[in-house]
């Protein structure tokens, strides 16, 4: 006779519907989505999710730095919570899966604990994270970095974007500023749902990843400082370039991250120029290398190499150099007895795994500062993220979802 749960499956047709749903709230310019934290968009897409947490019986929180936390309640009134989630928030050309699939895979695993009148000893809590990109508002995992104790409120209410709009501003601009203390609620354990963001998985034909690190970053802001001159006027041997102490340091980072390997990256994904005019040199170039290794020893020797090099170069051209870190954590090793119920709940149900280091950073890094955490991954085609054209299979999905679900309830334990 089949202990109870066993075979629990979750419901995949449903599953894929809410992405899609969720998808048509700030849609992007070619197939993904555009829904960057604290905009319309992202309240939007906070409505939506709620109505749905609503019908499935779920109770709201949300604290200060705008974190949504959904209960399902367990039977033992002094049991810690098993938190579960990601974020809805999304890169400026996003895919519909990165964080989203997360969210409502949990609440898609809570909807089919309710489909079977299942009970569980400990709480659920379906968690949506703020600000977990970065891209607008940097460091990336901004809320789940407060409610660790990694940074401030008072700083996390003062970061910035393009703009100049503050964080705390745009978060009450749009009504979803809570009354809950960040970080004050108790976690009993934390499971996230994710895509790989990486090509490892399907070209390994597996369907799950079973993360057992995450590796650490560093966010390096360069501020380069030369002298704005005429591009058609001013003699080589007399510019002070900043733009080309720049794509010097670009190479540089390339060299250095190869130099590391192997389990060592680096590049540059973000970039001004001012004035950006087509016959103006620049006379400030501002720019963030990001260095990442899930090897503490190898990731700080990155950070060295690159500040030393750079100066190196700034130095030679007469270009100013400052740098700001504005993201870091260090590497992260998972909860061992979690990993192994992610383990467990594949193997349970037939899914093909393997173990995988996560090459980008997720809130579940901040939660294992305070309470045992650890991810599941799925494949995502091509190894694509961060792209309008993301993509996964509705059957990866559901393989994810029913792994967490399994996983989450040898957590929570379920009460006949």
């Amino acid at each position: 006779m089949a202990a109870p749960g066993e075979n629990l499956r979750i419901d995949g047709d449903r599953l894929w519907d809410s992405l899609m749903e969720m998808a048509k709230i700030g849609p992007g310019v070619a197939g993904g989505n555009n829904r960057q934290t604290l905009t319309d968009e992202d309240a939007a897409g906070r409505d939506l999710f709620k109505s749905w947490c609503d019908e499935a019986g779920l109770s709201m929180g949300v604290d200060q730095m705008g974190t949504m936390f959904m209960t399902r309640e367990g039977t033992d009134p002094d049991a810690l919570p098993v938190y579960v989630g990601s974020h809805l928030d999304t890169q400026p050309t996003g895919g519909k899966y990165d964080g989203v699939l997360g969210v409502l895979g949990a609440l898609e695993a809570v909807r089919s604990l309710n489909d079977l009148d299942i009970k569980t000893k400990h709480p659920i809590v379906v968690v949506n994270w703020a600000n977990e990109e970065g891209a607008r508002f940097a460091p990336a995992m901004l809320a789940s970095g407060v409610f660790a104790g990694v940074h401030s409120q008072d700083y996390a209410y003062g970061r910035k974007d393009l703009e100049g709009k503050s964080y705390g501003e745009e978060l009450a601009r749009i009504g979803w500023k809570g009354d809950e203390e960040t970080g004050a609620r108790k976690m009993h354990a934390y499971y996230e749902l994710h895509i790989e963001q990486g090509p490892i998985l399907e070209a390994e034909g597996k369907d799950i990843g079973v993360v057992t690190h995450c590796q650490g970053l560093w966010w390096l802001e360069f501020t380069l400082t030369g002298r704005e001159a005429h591009t058609g006027s001013t003699p080589m041997a007399m510019r002070v370039n900043a733009g080309l102490a720049m794509a010097r340091i670009l190479e540089m980072v390339q060299e250095v991250a190869m130099a590391a390997q192997p389990n060592a990256v680096g590049g540059v994904g973000q970039m001004q120029f001012s004035p950006n005019s087509r016959n103006v040199l620049p006379g400030t170039v501002v720019f963030t290398v990001d260095i990442r290794s899930p090897d503490q020893d190898k990731l700080d020797g990155m950070r060295a190499e690159v500040e030393k090099r750079a100066a190196e170069i700034c130095e030679e051209i007469g270009v100013g150099c400052s740098v700001e870190p504005v993201g870091h954590f260090d590497p992260v090793t998972f909860d061992p007895e979690l990993v192994e119920n992610v383990r467990k709940s594949a193997e349970k149900l037939g899914h093909s795994h393997m173990n995988l280091i996560s090459g980008a950073g997720h809130d579940a890094c901040w939660a294992a500062k305070v309470a045992p955490a650890t991810m599941i991954m799925c494949p995502c085609v091509g190894g694509l993220s961060h792209n309008e054209a993301e993509d996964i299979s509705k059957e990866w999905a559901t393989a994810g979802a029913e792994v967490l679900l399994h996983a989450v309830l040898e957590t929570a334990e379920i009460v006949e």
